[in-house]
């Protein structure tokens, strides 16, 4: 894997040559979680076995190599199979689009299935899809699509290599494949509702292949320890570090806190820091889905909404506490922030996964009554760092890593700034 990390690299530096042949970029979602960094690198090398293209494939992690410190439980993953992020090649290091331009691009989606409007014109390149996610693009006789509702896309992967080329496994890609799929399917615990059937036989299909794989016990302990460490993050950070946004009249941030929404509560500028991230980032509203796991590995779920404009706030709570596919189970907490509606929630199976779907269904309802806004709704934008509640983490600030590129905390923003996005926002609401 190595030398063919190095050599992928080397070929991105060195190319300046228009004519050249180009490359088949497997790209995962932005989120880049350990799933959509798994596949992205493992099936990029598979093609690189297999492909008869003259075209080499390519594995581009989906966000700023800047941004990798934010995603811990991939850097400790990395580590732990010897394989050093420098190898690696991100979406800032690859001109997609001028590859795109020249005809020298193909790509394949892993973890995703849809490009994000942001890349819509991107959009003629992709070649394949392997996903584990709701279907959402439209059926295409140049577009190969697998998708399954398994609990990782690394299984269709492993499944995918297993069938074809099971020699091109070894230790460490292995060990990078198995350890995605125990992290996305909480260490295989059914009451998580994530394992299926396939999960588990590739699971155990890898275990045998390669005895000298960690327990998965411990895999996922040391891997969700690392997913799950904020400590010495700001509020801004773990924002980012595992969020998406939805736009059509409003625009929509969701993001997944690694903490008790208690202790998330109890900070003394929340308010005033969630309005500055609203400021920073255009947007209208916050939904915060916090997730802990109990001893038995059970996860715990809580949701928050956070906005300055009460209609908007009380809109998306209402369609929230109503939601029937599925049924979120909310019971209000109460909370000192006056801007702030808060959750305990009942069903600890509804993952962002589950909840995205109903937000969008809220978008749309709410742009086609014409009641705000032109009526267009946006795709689904990962706006900084992934998806579900096991895919993308928090982290910085851990022994694992030395510093954050967001160290250096939010910027300076003044009442006048405030005041004047408040008054924009609260016009909306007439």
């Amino acid at each position: 894997m190595e030398e063919f990390l190095s050599s992928c690299r080397r070929a991105a530096q060195v190319d300046q040559d228009p004519a050249g042949s180009g490359f088949h970029v497997v790209l995962g979602n932005e989120a880049c979680d350990v799933d959509s960094m798994v596949c992205a690198l493992t099936y990029a090398y598979f093609l690189s076995k297999t492909a008869q293209s003259q075209m080499l494939a390519l594995p581009l992690l989906n966000i700023r190599q800047a941004d990798l410190v934010l995603r811990s439980d991939n850097v400790y993953l990395l580590r732990q199979v010897g394989l050093s992020p420098d190898l690696l090649l991100f979406r800032d290091q690859l001109d997609l689009r001028a590859l795109q331009k020249a005809g020298r691009l193909r790509l394949t989606l892993v973890d995703h299935n849809v490009l994000p409007s942001s890349d819509s014109d991107l959009e003629g390149a992709v070649v394949e899809v392997i996903d584990h996610h709701l279907l959402e693009r439209e059926p295409s006789p140049f577009c190969p699509v697998t998708v399954e509702t398994v609990g990782s896309c690394a299984t269709l992967v492993t499944e995918r290599i297993i069938q074809k080329t099971p020699e091109i496994l070894d230790q460490q890609v292995a060990q990078l494949l198995y350890a995605a799929v125990v992290l996305d399917c909480v260490n295989m615990a059914p009451s998580a509702g994530k394992v299926t059937v396939k999960d588990s036989e590739l699971a155990l299909a890898l275990e045998s292949r390669f005895p000298a794989l960690p327990p998965r016990g411990a895999l996922f302990h040391n891997l969700n320890n690392a997913k799950f460490d904020v400590t010495g993050l700001n509020t801004e950070q773990m924002l980012l570090k595992d969020m998406k946004s939805v736009s059509g009249s409003l625009n929509l941030a969701i993001s997944v806190l690694y903490i008790n929404l208690q202790d998330f509560l109890q900070g003394v500028e929340l308010e005033a820091e969630l309005s500055a991230f609203c400021l920073k980032f255009g947007f209208d509203l916050l939904l915060l889905m916090t997730i802990s796991f109990t001893e038995s590995s059970e996860p715990i779920r809580e949701l928050a909404v956070f906005s300055h404009s009460t209609t908007c706030r009380e809109e998306v709570s209402l369609y929230l506490e109503q939601a029937r596919n599925p049924a979120l189970k909310l019971r209000p907490i109460s909370t000192l922030y006056p801007h702030i509606t808060a959750y305990q929630q009942g069903n600890s199976l509804a993952s962002r996964k589950k909840l995205l779907p109903i937000v969008k269904d809220f978008l749309k309802e709410r742009d086609g009554d014409g009641r705000l806004g032109d009526g267009r709704l946006g795709d689904l934008v990962a706006a900084a760092v992934e998806e579900e509640e096991c895919r993308v983490p928090p982290t910085p600030m851990n022994s694992l890593v030395e510093g954050c590129p967001l160290d250096g905390g939010l910027p300076r923003i003044s009442a006048h700034d405030l005041e004047e996005k408040f008054s924009k926002m609260a016009d909306s609401d007439l």
